[in-house]
């Protein structure tokens, strides 16, 4: 697949992550065309500024890596991260909520990131399969897409379990072609991502880019 960088989040979430390796990372994102740099927050406004007037986006994560913060907090974080030029917000669902079956509550926590953005920029949210049974992460679905986010995503990649080719085959049977997928946790591979594009993903979320493509 020629076109395989334009699916790619180059991502660096790790807490010692450094001035140095958070330019390395746009700087490759820009030479190689990858369709985003995903950092935390609080990096927002060094690669907003080093990505201004490229073809990279910026996206930022929020609520990272639990989706445990108060909705209004992980509001606040995302209009930051806008204001910083992030045009893609990858927000944690409450999971908490979604394992008690408190549904309208997982709504409202993505409603508020979406609201707070405006449509300044697209919400991926995270509903970290790896803890949710099947219904679970169906019901998680509809609860995206009934929120006006844009994407679901698989994983942070910081709790057991990362994407899988059947959650990819699962969450694109809910959501079809309504909403974007995006496949991260543990694809470190070529093979991992031209596998998670053919189940159906429309973006994968990696801190391996440069192994997986070179």
């Amino acid at each position: 697949m020629n076109d395989l960088c334009r699916y790619i989040d180059h991502t660096l979430l790790k807490p010692d992550a450094v001035t140095i390796d958070i330019e390395r990372i746009c700087m490759e994102a820009m030479r190689h065309k990858f369709k985003s740099v995903c950092v935390n927050s609080v990096w927002a406004g060094y690669a907003g500024n080093l990505l201004q007037h490229t073809d990279v986006e910026l996206c930022c994560v929020v609520g990272f890596p639990f989706g445990a913060s108060a909705g209004s907090v992980k509001a606040f974080e995302a209009s930051y991260c806008v204001i910083m030029g992030a045009t893609e917000i990858d927000m944690v669902m409450d999971i908490g909520a979604a394992l008690e079956g408190r549904w309208d509550d997982v709504v409202l926590d993505i409603k508020n990131v979406v609201r707070a953005v405006k449509d300044k920029a697209k919400v991926k949210v995270i509903i970290e399969t790896g803890l949710l049974n099947n219904e679970q992460k169906r019901t998680a679905c509809k609860c995206v897409m009934d929120a006006g986010a844009h994407f679901v995503k698989t994983s942070t990649g910081f709790i057991k379990g990362g994407a899988t080719a059947e959650d990819i085959e699962l969450i694109k049977s809910v959501v079809g072609t309504e909403l974007g997928i995006k496949a991260s946790g543990g694809i470190r591979t070529r093979k991992d991502a031209l596998t998670m594009i053919s189940m159906g993903a429309t973006r994968i979320g990696t801190s391996s880019a440069m192994s997986i493509i070179l």
